[in-house]
């Protein structure tokens, strides 16, 4: 059995919610995508579903929210007041925006809602809390 772990593998994959939603597919970006398996470059159960491949291979994984986005957490869910709002005019329930980090790093999130005292985003990732479907298949395994 093959052991990829810290090893730079090509894969192409698609992937699918378990309504048949595709989310994302290296197919339709025509490249495979490239990563070094076990260095928590990738969510944990992809990592894990690569590990033990064969080039050539394909395998279908399922992943539960734990080793994929997770769970969405409560305190990804904040209000702003909305004199502390930019561009409040312009902004619509739905859009996606990017909230500054601690250390200046953009953070995505989403306007969840609009009142007139306060604007609520999201900051979970949009696949938080699903189970996640890829169809994998490994291309290429490097040193």
């Amino acid at each position: 059995m093959a052991d990829n772990t810290g090893k730079k593998v090509k894969v192409h994959y698609r992937g699918t919610l378990d309504d048949g939603t595709q989310f994302d597919s290296s197919y339709d970006r025509g490249e495979p995508l490239e990563f070094t398996v076990g260095a928590g470059q990738m969510i944990p159960g992809f990592d894990k579903a690569v590990v033990d491949m064969e080039v050539g291979e394909k395998r279908t994984a399922h992943l539960g929210p734990a080793d994929a986005y997770g769970e969405p957490r409560e305190e990804l869910v904040v209000s702003f007041p909305v004199d502390q709002v930019p561009n409040l005019d312009q902004l619509s329930e739905g859009d996606r925006i990017f909230l500054q980090g601690p250390m200046g790093q953009p953070i995505p999130a989403v306007v969840t809602s609009i009142t007139e005292e306060a604007v609520t985003v999201d900051a979970n990732h949009e696949l938080a809390g699903k189970p996640l479907n890829f169809d994998i298949e490994l291309v290429e395994v490097g040193e």
